[in-house]
């Protein structure tokens, strides 16, 4: 009987899991589920929080439709997820095993995502100076902690640690009484020095920080523990790798050649291409620079376009069309009704409408938001409207990192990836309207597949 790698992403909408036959390296299996987790804000601070237990419930189920047979057989479990958020617990009471081997959340936070919008400008101007080369915004999760700090303290008197979701979940299943986090995940929370691989603990300490809650890092590619408990027949003693950020293990996954550049468009869009192996990031903070530097494996670069906004700026024009036709008596799904604007763009090859789609702002410009310009009677209609989104969403991500930095960089090649490339022809047509080099689109393309490889590779 093979053995058998279990990839598991924890994303922003959905889980999925994958399991790498670790001899021939496919995929023998793989399930995901939507995790319908998304809290309403009723507070007004522009939060983003998701229900841990759903997710986590989620996840579980996950497991439970891969294969028993082939589950009894998994030599390692890697870890990734959506990078930034913040989640805190209980290490002696974070979640509970119930019917031998089926695991549900206990004693933790909601989770607040990437995506939360309670720390402004200024508030986040009045922080102290990290030192690194990457800047700290909302969503960020020393940011929230500081955020607590400042206007709910109370609230970080009831938890003891704190992690990413993956980093949870790690944690739950080898019953860590620390988090561990490696770097990827430690510099999407920010005060974090990649090239010393150290939290800025001076700086945070100087500002009242609750240093027990930064997590203890260890190398990326790494073992956190072993399974402390069987999980859907995965036996218990299973290793377990320290949690990978969802952006490399995606990158990982399809970037076969040095000169590849990553496209993904999924909720949001990034952009990347590898540094040469002895780039070093900038030693300070480069705030008005749209282009970072995520560290990737063993002390390597990724250069980073990230954008807040891509499949999500699709996603809320169709649901705002939902609502109005609500408002007005009429009644169609959002999945129905994507399609149909799909069908509608396709038919309109070009628009003279202009969408910067920047509805959430950009990390190096939070203060740009979305606007549409040359208006006319002409170009109403929604085929025009949905050309003119899509092609917004792909200059946007290519006036954060041009074509000819691209060039200038060695690339000769796009790999497109992420589910709204999948999902959607009009955005793959701008995609190969923006690049003058060949474009690709690969087959397995995902954070799940990614980390089971990396583990596999390092195995």
């Amino acid at each position: 009987m093979s053995n058998f790698i279990l990839g598991l992403d924890v994303g922003t909408s959905s889980v999925k899991a994958v399991l790498l036959d670790r001899g021939c390296r496919a995929i023998a299996a793989s399930q995901s589920l939507p995790t319908v987790s998304d809290l309403a804000d009723d507070s007004g601070i522009k939060a983003k929080e998701q229900d841990t237990g759903r997710i986590i419930d989620t996840l579980d189920r996950c497991i439970g439709l891969l294969p028993r047979d082939k589950l009894q057989h998994v030599c390692c479990i890697g870890l990734t997820g959506q990078m930034h958020g913040v989640l805190f617990w209980k290490p002696k009471s974070g979640c509970v095993w119930s019917n031998s081997d089926s695991l549900t959340a206990k004693d933790t936070s909601q989770l607040i995502t990437w995506q939360d919008g309670r720390c402004s400008n200024d508030f986040l101007t009045s922080l102290p100076r990290p030192d690194s080369h990457l800047s700290v915004a909302t969503g960020f999760g020393c940011a929230t902690i500081f955020w607590y700090m400042k206007h709910k303290p109370k609230f970080l008197e009831d938890f003891t640690v704190a992690g990413t979701i993956q980093d949870y979940v790690v944690s739950m299943l080898c019953g860590l009484d620390r988090c561990v986090m490696t770097p990827q995940n430690a510099a999407s929370w920010g005060f974090f020095n990649t090239s010393s691989n150290q939290w800025n603990e001076n700086i945070l300490k100087g500002a009242g920080f609750p240093l027990h809650l930064l997590p203890k890092c260890v190398p990326s590619g790494s073992l956190a523990g072993k399974t402390c408990s069987q999980w859907h027949g995965i036996p218990a003693g299973t290793p377990v790798g320290a949690a990978l950020g969802d952006f490399q293990c995606s990158v990982y996954s399809c970037m076969s050649e040095r000169t590849d550049a990553v496209l993904n468009i999924s909720t949001s869009a990034q952009l990347t291409y590898a540094m040469p192996a002895d780039f070093k990031p900038p030693d300070s903070l480069q705030p008005a620079s749209s282009i970072s530097y995520f560290p990737y494996f063993e002390s390597t670069y990724l250069a980073v376009a990230a954008s807040l906004n891509g499949g999500n700026v699709l996603a809320s024009f169709v649901e705002m069309l939902t609502s109005w036709m609500r408002e007005l008596g009429a009644e169609l799904s959002d999945s129905c009704l994507y399609e149909k604007l799909i069908h509608c763009a396709l038919n309109q090859e070009t628009s003279n409408l202009r969408v910067s789609p920047t509805i959430l702002g950009e990390r190096h410009d939070p203060l740009c938001l979305g606007h549409v310009t040359g208006i006319s009677t002409s170009n109403l209609s929604l085929g025009h409207v949905i050309r003119a989104l899509c092609h917004g969403v792909l200059d946007n991500v290519t006036s954060m990192m041009p074509v000819e930095h691209l060039q200038q960089a060695g690339v000769r090649r796009i790999v497109g990836s992420g589910s709204a490339l999948a999902r959607n022809e009009v955005l793959r047509q701008e995609v190969e309207k923006a690049f003058p080099l060949q474009v690709v689109y690969g087959q397995n393309a995902d954070s799940a597949l990614g980390v089971a490889m990396i583990l596999c590779d390092r195995l």
